[in-house]
């Protein structure tokens, strides 16, 4: 019996894991608590186990190197989670979501679906600035589920639309899961932002899709908005012709600057383009000149300052220009700006954001520190090899493989933060190099397949 429990360590391990979270203990505790647990079990086991279990009592002094050194507390790139969770709160409490979903509702009304795709886009515009899962969901089901639920639309077709345009914080860049997955895949943050950036729209569209082909098969399930609630009224003609010249514009501005600024002068036309529309609307709006209609002019103030701020966080990153967490400085700052624009700052907004900011960053380093008191016992039982057998034996070959790796998170995250189920399963670049090199390719052969085919259903 003794030495069934030595050379079966790591799948037991695994066990107590799954009840520990099933109990209710939290998901830093639990990693740490089983691997502090499972250490002193394998120790005393260890001459029972046939080789299988390799560990130590002086394996032990390597923690306080691991959380200090340079894998958690020092860390440069966990840097930008606090400044990319600050930012996503700041926009949460300055009611930003609120503005969108009520801007791009009206400006989607008069089509069957309208609610939806206003949802949708909505959340991959909150996704794109705040990062952060909660917050998107959250404003979204506030605000959106009791409208659409008052116009008609089926309860179960709006809870799935908010919920899942709420999950695409997780993929669309600038994703807190995207930060930690960087670090443990050895790979810069601005390479897992581009390698993220076309799944996440492509995702999107999926999404698009489903509503569109919904409300074909099932019309009634969601209707149009009726008339009455069309506040904004029509306006979709001059919103356009808007459009036109806020391209000309940045055409125009882009063939008198190239000459001097050479290839930066697509990035300034465009600018140029974006505040001379927005200005155009602002004073429109407040001197009642009526030029535009009122959607039009809702939509252009409401929608540009986020775009403005998705370029300034990500473009910059995209560019060259700023590190993930430079731009997550910026983010931060033009958050404030932005809320300070609407009128919405104040000292007690900044005081939940700060302890919001530092309750999740507080989380999310806890778990990576419980996860790595987990990784040291679970690869000293020979857990990486146990994982690389069942992963490798799986039938039907790439297809098999990416079958199970996307089924396999499913029970994990009933109960188990993205972070923590990423951080826990992956092998680390700096222990185990060889058990990468074999695993790897499969995932980099498969990676857009991967997150286009499966990633609807994972959410």
């Amino acid at each position: 019996m003794i030495e069934f429990i030595a050379q079966n360590m790591a799948p037991i391990m695994f066990a107590s894991l799954i009840i520990f979270l099933l109990i209710g203990y939290p998901v830093a505790f639990s990693l740490a608590a089983n691997g502090l647990m499972f250490f002193f079990i394998g120790v005393v086991l260890s001459p029972y186990s046939g080789g299988s279990i390799n560990l130590a009592w002086p394996l032990l002094h390597a923690l306080p190197d691991n959380f200090y050194g340079s894998r958690v507390m020092s860390n440069d790139t966990l840097l930008a989670i606090p400044f990319f969770t600050f930012m996503g709160i700041v926009l949460e409490r300055s009611g930003m979501a609120e503005d969108l979903l009520d801007t791009i509702g009206q400006l989607f009304g008069p089509v069957r679906g309208g609610l939806a795709y206003a949802v949708i886009f909505v959340g991959a515009l909150l996704a794109a600035t705040t990062g952060v899962v909660a917050a998107s969901v959250i404003a979204m089901g506030l605000i959106s589920l009791p409208i659409m639920l008052r116009y008609g639309y089926d309860r179960r077709l709006a809870s799935g639309v908010i919920a899942a345009s709420g999950t695409l914080a997780q993929i669309i860049p600038p994703s807190l899961v995207l930060i930690v997955l960087a670090d443990q895949l050895g790979r810069s943050v601005g390479d897992m932002y581009a390698g993220a950036l076309i799944p996440g729209l492509v995702l999107t569209g999926l999404y698009t899709l489903y509503i569109l082909i919904m409300s074909i098969v099932r019309p009634n399930s969601m209707p149009a908005l009726p008339l009455a609630a069309r506040t904004l009224g029509h306006g979709v003609l001059s919103l356009l012709a808007a459009l036109l010249v806020a391209v000309a514009a940045s055409y125009a501005a882009y063939r008198y600057l190239a000459p001097a600024h050479g290839d930066n002068a697509d990035i300034l036309g465009a600018s140029i383009g974006v505040i001379l529309i927005y200005i155009v609307a602002i004073a429109d709006k407040g001197l009642n000149i009526n030029m535009m209609s009122r959607l039009a002019q809702q939509v252009i103030i409401v929608l540009i300052p986020p775009l403005a701020l998705i370029f300034l966080v990500l473009g910059t990153i995209f560019l060259g220009i700023a590190t993930p967490t430079e731009g997550g400085a910026m983010g931060a700052v033009g958050a404030l700006a932005m809320a300070a624009m609407k009128g919405r700052l104040s000292l007690e907004v900044i005081k939940q954001a700060l302890a919001s900011t530092t309750r999740l960053s507080s989380f999310v380093l806890f778990i990576l520190i419980g996860a790595r008191v987990f990784s040291l016992t679970f690869y000293g039982v020979n857990g990486h090899v146990w994982v690389e057998h069942l992963l490798t034996s799986l039938p039907g070959g790439e297809v098999g493989f990416l079958i199970g790796r996307r089924q396999r998170p499913r029970l994990g995250r009933a109960f188990v933060d993205v972070a923590a189920g990423r951080r826990s399963r992956l092998p680390d670049r700096r222990q185990h190099p060889g058990l990468r090199a074999r695993l790897l390719p499969r995932f980099l052969r498969a990676r857009l397949h991967h997150r286009a085919a499966f990633g609807a259903g994972s959410r």
